[in-house]
């Protein structure tokens, strides 16, 4: 039974349960309905049993006499009576006559009803008549004379249509109990299969999510039942698990991409650090190589000297001197590239910065002037909108750094000539967002080649150059954009740059405005006609 209860499904042993209980409740109704019926049907004949006709009838037996036995026959009544010591006799039956004239009736009782009813006087029971289904009820009186007991009276009456309507009750019961279970089967089918939808419904979800499908939910019930609370409860786990999930798919995502971009950021490194290095080596191995020094060097003597030097006899000072600026130069090649390196390493680190007030139009105007001096042949303009606070809080020599990146990368990438404008004002951190803090930007735009999408989503990885071609005396180490993102964004701003081939490129720095010049802003003017890359604020390590 528990293997087969284990294995049943939840419809089914309710509809079972409902089912059994209103079948025993319907028997039970049945069965005590029809049990008064015919207690208060055969109560009734019990009394017209034991009226005082009876007892006068019983007082005339006793003295031999039945002249109102004739009577009681006219109302139905039989009448046996049986002496002490004698033989039972019937008197009269119903109708008048003597017993046997019909077929209905009894001719006799049994003999042991006559003994049950001689030894509890007073006593009714019921008898099987002579035709199939009649039935009698028959009482047993004692008669007396002279005080002592003379025999036992019996009067009986046919109680054939109290069963019959109790008979017709027990197959009305049987009949209404049978439509009533069919339609309660029916029904309860019907009500159990639409009550157990929801949880139908948290099946289906539930194999729909372990296909894959997270973002499927269990629909939604009134929270005031217990289906309905048990969905928002699975609504609510189900959301935190997918949550959870694509976290977890992010996390993986970024950390094989960070994988990545630390491997290249090595590789690059590398190649980088290993150029100037290889340079310095092959100068060492040259000098090894030539001998060092000419030995004893007189002007008057260069000639000869130049002659020795050609066969190798040793450098002379000249050669040494171009030797020596070969390997200073890429000395201090290397040195900021370490340095940029370094910085980059320190900013991953999250290592505090200075905070103080800057003004971030003095900046930019000490850059602009400097970049003059750099290129005299270039056009490099500065505009100011007028009214706009420029204070910001920051470490004024890594922002002059920014700065100077953003210069040096518009007169590098750009060809000579090409006018270079640069433009300080006030607007909103990220203009994407509608609650986003007012801030100071500065937008520096050259009119180059401009750059694709793909180039400009990478511009500020590092070691990317937009153009590979470039060497690296012409199109630098690739870091220069990485600083500018990476310190913006230590300083809690957003780097982007807005380009388009052939339309030139305008990167933009916004810096959060300082509190104390929060009542300077004004309405930002975006280059709306040019396609904008933000930066990405997450460091590479």
């Amino acid at each position: 039974m528990q293997r087969l209860s284990s294995r049943t499904s939840l419809r089914v042993k309710l509809v079972a349960v409902l089912f059994t209980l209103v079948t025993v409740a319907l028997v039970v109704i049945s069965c005590v309905g029809t049990s008064i019926l015919r207690g208060y049907l055969l109560g009734q004949t019990d009394q017209d049993l034991q009226n005082t006709q009876v007892q006068h009838v019983a007082a005339e037996a006793a003295s031999g006499s039945f002249s109102s036995a004739g009577e009681m026959a006219q109302n139905g009544f039989a009448v046996w009576y049986l002496p002490n010591g004698g033989t039972i006799q019937q008197v009269v039956q119903p109708g008048g006559m003597e017993l046997g004239t019909t077929p209905s009736g009894i001719s006799t009782l049994p003999a042991s009803v006559t003994s049950a009813l001689v030894a509890n006087p007073g006593v009714t029971t019921t008898v099987a008549g002579r035709v199939s289904g009649d039935r009698w009820r028959v009482i047993g009186v004692p008669t007396y004379a002279n005080g002592t007991r003379s025999g036992t009276l019996f009067i009986g009456t046919d109680v054939s249509s109290v069963y019959t309507t109790v008979q017709r009750l027990i197959g009305a019961d049987v009949i209404v109990s049978v439509v009533v279970l069919a339609v309660l089967l029916l029904a309860g089918i019907g009500l159990v299969r639409a009550n157990l939808r929801p949880l139908v419904d948290i099946e289906e979800t539930a194999g729909e999510i372990a296909e894959g499908h997270l973002n499927r939910r269990v629909p939604e019930r009134d929270p005031h039942t217990e289906i309905g609370r048990l969905g928002r409860s699975l609504n609510l786990m189900l959301s935190q698990i997918e949550t959870a999930f694509h976290a977890r798919e992010e996390s993986e995502a970024a950390a094989h991409q960070s994988e990545e971009r630390m491997r290249r950021f090595i590789a690059d490194a590398s190649h980088e650090l290993r150029t100037p290095l290889t340079a310095i080596r092959g100068f060492a191995e040259y000098y090894r190589q030539r001998g060092g020094m000419v030995r004893r060097w007189d002007r008057d003597q260069a000639p000869a000297a130049t002659t020795l030097a050609g066969t190798g006899g040793g450098l002379l000072p000249d050669d040494l001197d171009r030797i020596m600026q070969r390997v200073e130069k890429e000395a201090a090649r290397m040195g900021l590239l370490v340095e940029d390196l370094l910085l980059l390493a320190r900013l991953d680190q999250q290592r505090p910065l200075a905070h103080q007030p800057i003004d971030l139009l003095i900046l930019a105007a000490d850059a602009v002037h400097d970049t003059r001096l750099l290129a005299p042949s270039r056009t490099i303009e500065l505009s100011v909108q007028p009214g706009a606070a420029f204070l910001v809080t920051g470490d004024e020599p890594r922002l002059r750094q920014v700065i100077g990146n953003l210069m040096s990368n518009a007169l590098t990438h750009t060809p000579d000539g090409t006018p270079i404008e640069v433009s300080i004002g006030s607007g909103t951190l990220d203009p994407r967002a509608p609650d986003s803090p007012p801030a100071v930007t500065l937008d520096v735009t050259d009119h180059g080649p401009g750059m694709s999408p793909e180039q400009a989503h990478r511009v500020f990885e590092r070691f990317y150059r937009a153009d590979q071609a470039r060497t690296r005396a012409t199109g630098g180490s690739g870091l220069g954009l990485a600083i500018v993102n990476a310190l913006v964004a230590a300083h809690g701003g957003v780097a982007s740059v807005r380009t388009a081939p052939d339309r030139g490129a305008t990167f933009r720095i916004a810096l959060p405005l300082d509190p104390d010049a929060q009542g300077g802003m004004a309405a930002d003017d975006d280059l709306d006609d040019l396609d904008e890359a933000p930066a990405e604020t997450g460091q590479d390590t």
